[in-house]
């Protein structure tokens, strides 16, 4: 019996435990992904965030454009670079307890984020939609927001399928102070 799959363990382990020598695996840094760590478990459940949101600076509420019954903001876990949402500011979990000056005024964000979008990230196309209710796929349910995710004919990869896993180009304050200045364009 040969020592050879021993010695290439071995080998294997001490290159593994030496700083910037190659190990095979690729690394995908996501400095931005600190905060939610540090955050504890579940730290959207401690309030509504999209309540909490509009008394925060648009900074920090992540925050794009004001309405009148309705606000734009990014995604705090954002499928693509430039994801936004759209809520109201009244806390509803459903469209359908939406007032008709409330679901214009999402339609009309929705419109404006999409220009918005279309013209600071070059994007070929949106994904737009509402999950309603947990068993929808709402990770807030309580509170009703409208997904803007803008799409590009190359963003789709295997990091999703196999690895569960998005690649960011962009860091959220970034995509914020881009999309906030061009908003009113």
């Amino acid at each position: 019996m040969s020592d050879a799959p021993q010695e290439a363990d071995a080998a294997l382990i001490d290159a593994a435990t030496l700083p910037g020598v190659p190990d095979g695996f690729q690394r995908l840094w996501t400095p931005h992904r600190m905060a939610y760590i540090k955050a504890g478990p579940d730290p959207l459940r401690a309030a509504c965030p999209f309540c909490e949101a509009p008394h925060k600076s648009d900074e920090d509420g992540l925050i794009v454009a004001r309405g009148r019954t309705a606000y734009a903001l990014l995604n705090l876990f954002p499928y693509n670079s430039g994801h936004l949402l759209v809520c109201p500011y009244r806390h509803i979990a459903t469209y359908d307890q939406a007032t008709d000056e409330e679901i214009a005024e999402i339609g009309a964000l929705t419109q404006q984020a999409m220009r918005v979008l279309r013209s600071v990230s070059h994007c070929d196309g949106f994904n737009i939609g509402m999950n309603q209710g947990s068993v929808a796929g709402a990770g807030v349910d309580e509170h009703l927001h409208q997904h803007v995710v803008p799409r590009w004919a190359s963003d789709a990869n295997f990091f999703p399928i196999i690895a569960r896993t998005k690649a960011l180009p962009q860091l959220l304050g970034d995509v914020r102070r881009t999309v906030a200045e061009a908003w009113h364009d």
